[in-house]
């Protein structure tokens, strides 16, 4: 199958889990396309979307949201999954409720939806994003689970293959 994995990202962690995403993916014998949003023209010749971005102020990237409405008619006849990458370091190590991301997760009614942790490094964040993390109760440090993205991503590649096409036959 040929797979897009589209991942906004601001500082790069949710750009390490949509790589990761699509080495797994690309290892289980799927042709991968991995991009931003933003530079996706069409979705002709796609199988399959999975769609990532950052959680800021408990919204999606603006270029992830746009994507959303751009493909919006693409996005309901193709299988999609998505994933954000919320602000790690809270008091339990979780990641903030997914269900904030709202409507545009709603819009696209995903196969499969996850929320990871990401990664608070303050030398990449404005003045104003030290103060949110700060206020926010967010403590520095990288809480990506490694092993729960190569998990998720072998999950998508169960559902396809149940689901839809074996990688390497025509849709």
């Amino acid at each position: 199958m040929r797979i897009l994995i589209a991942v906004a990202s601001k500082h790069g962690s949710t750009s390490g889990v949509g790589d990761e995403i699509a080495r797994v993916l690309g290892e289980c014998g799927h042709e991968i396309v991995r991009t931003q949003p933003e530079l996706v023209d069409s979705l002709n010749g796609f199988d399959a979307i999975v769609l990532g971005s950052a959680v800021y102020m408990t919204h999606w990237m603006d270029t992830a949201r746009d994507f959303v409405k751009r493909f919006s008619a693409d996005l309901r006849r193709l299988p999609v999954f998505t994933f954000s990458v919320g602000m790690s370091g809270m008091v339990n190590g979780q990641a903030a409720d997914p269900s904030r991301v709202g409507p545009v997760l709603l819009s696209l009614e995903p196969i499969d939806n996850i929320t990871f942790s990401g990664r608070i490094d303050s030398s990449l964040l404005s003045l104003r994003e030290r103060s949110i993390a700060r206020l926010g109760g967010a403590i520095e440090g990288d809480y990506r689970d490694w092993e729960l993205v190569r998990q998720w991503a072998h999950k998508i590649d169960a559902e396809l293959r149940e689901h839809l096409i074996e990688p390497g036959q025509q849709s």
